[in-house]
């Protein structure tokens, strides 16, 4: 399987590349370039390209991130933690940034997306829940949007699974009438869970845990979800049933979807008449548990907050030590892999595939992302627009340069490559060799692709470490070298 790709009229960016030195006379046609002109004299002085892919990238936390999170960012990134952003602050920084990271609190807007004006590559919800980020917006300006769906499963479920004990044994309300000097025993009477049935509407990673904890307190446990995979059910003992099933059935209802189009307002008057007398729900019933808001925080004077069946807690899921510590370490890993191009096992904005297609489309991934890589380091080196055109091949594994412009070459797409074009004729990859070997610099492989013999060629060097500035102003002073450039790959 062969890759190949083509830019026009690419300039280099601080996000993307960096430009060290100048070499002398813009690269040809013979690099696939055309219609480039740098203007230069035949009387200046001979200058060289070193171009690199080493600036970092930088990524914009917008909400308190656990330190380990952070830590691992600053590795590879330039981290600018700036929380309590208004919307309008937002939308300013993000022209920045090549990363966003946020909690529930930020809103991502297609407004922030069009103010990145492209540069946004990123945007990380380190949590489950995508409701504050524009999914449609950050896919129609080309921006992945990952989050992080593991770290936080136990955490959320337990909170469930407090919150409906809590309900059940009137917890909260006992708790605030004892402080305020009362002692009601009666009134506080509660209902037991063993035997009850609990229906987990929505049995993805968080209701699958509260599912196994219910069946745990000795709790009869079904299901709703269209997309759950039955054999998992069983595997837990829970069985899947209809919407309408649930409901009827249920003495408890816990609610674990996502806020979209079709699932808004799902508990509404039409499902409160269909359930059993006396259920309670954990979100939105008589006796209810609640921990997420469509508006956080909800209103001070909100009617359902200050119900006093009403538990509220303030969307406390994913609030332990060890979860935070998890979480903030899952979506960096997240961002910083998918900043690096590598495939993102938890996006949520690009199309599944299954783990053994994605281990064999990862080298060609890398493939696609080098070529790139390379091509854009070319056409930093001119100043007029113009092409480049690069091919690539996976072998056995490993990313390898094929073709540059006209020119086959061999090349493995790793380190750091010296790339010459030259006058085919005896004794260059010995000149090249031995100003490197003075240097100690290891050549790790060297190919030449020409069109015909002592004619135009293009010659490889692949090279363990950086050479100085001397030795690289010595090869291009070989007579017979017309013009390289020096990429770190």
């Amino acid at each position: 399987m062969a890759a190949s790709a083509s830019w026009t009229s690419l300039k280099p960016s601080t996000s993307s590349g960096q430009v060290s030195w100048l070499r002398h006379r813009p690269l040809s046609a013979a690099f696939g370039v055309t219609n480039l002109s740098l203007g230069r004299h035949r009387d200046q002085p001979r200058r060289f390209i070193v171009l690199s892919m080493d600036a970092k990238p930088t990524i914009l936390v917008a909400e308190k991130l656990g330190e380990a999170g952070v830590n691992l960012l600053k590795e590879f990134t330039n981290v600018d933690c700036s929380y309590n952003l208004s919307a309008e602050e937002l939308c300013t920084k993000i022209s920045l940034c090549d990363a966003l990271i946020v909690r529930s609190g930020t809103k991502v807007s297609r407004e922030v997306f069009e103010s990145s004006a492209g540069r946004l590559k990123v945007v990380g919800r380190a949590g489950v829940g995508i409701d504050n980020v524009d999914l449609a917006a950050a896919t129609e300006h080309g921006c992945l949007v990952v989050n992080a769906p593991t770290a936080n499963t136990v955490a959320a479920a337990e909170h469930g699974i407090a919150l409906l004990t809590a309900m059940a044994r009137n917890v909260a309300q006992a708790d605030a009438s004892v402080k305020a000097g009362k002692w009601q025993r009666n009134k506080y009477v509660g209902v037991s869970l063993v035997g009850k049935t609990l229906a987990v509407m929505g049995f993805g990673k968080v209701g699958s845990e509260v599912a196994r904890r219910a069946k745990g307190l000795g709790m009869h446990v079904i299901a709703h979800d269209p997309y759950a995979a039955a054999d998992h059910a069983r595997a837990i003992g829970v069985e899947l049933v209809s919407f309408d099933e649930a409901i009827a059935s249920a003495d408890f209802i816990s609610l674990h979807m996502p806020l979209t189009a079709a699932t808004s307002k799902i508990l509404n008057d039409d499902t409160f008449a269909k359930m059993k007398k006396g259920s309670e729900s954990l979100m939105l019933h008589v006796g209810a548990a609640l921990d997420v808001f469509t508006e956080e925080p909800p209103a001070k004077d909100s009617k359902l907050v200050q119900n006093e069946n009403v538990i509220a807690t303030p969307h406390l899921g994913a609030s332990t030590m060890e979860a935070q510590e998890g979480v903030a370490i899952e979506i960096a890993e997240a961002v910083v892999g998918a900043l690096r191009g590598e495939l993102a096992a938890t996006a949520v904005n690009a199309p599944m595939v299954p783990a053994q297609v994605l281990t064999e489309l990862k080298p060609y991934v890398a493939l696609a992302e080098k070529l790139g890589r390379l091509a854009v380091q070319l056409v930093a080196a001119i100043s007029d627009s113009g092409e480049i055109k690069v091919e690539g091949r996976v072998k056995d594994g490993i990313p390898h340069l094929t073709k540059v412009g006209s020119f086959e070459v061999d090349v493995s797409l790793e380190g750091s490559i010296i790339l010459c074009r030259q006058v085919d004729q005896p004794g260059m990859i010995g000149k090249v060799g031995r100003i490197l070997g003075e240097e100690n610099i290891n050549v790790s492989f060297m190919s030449v692709g020409r069109i015909a013999p002592r004619k135009q060629a293009v010659m490889a060097i692949g090279v363990d470490e950086e050479p100085s500035k001397q030795s690289l102003m010595r090869i291009g002073e070989i007579p017979a070298v017309e013009e390289f450039v020096y990429l770190k790959l």
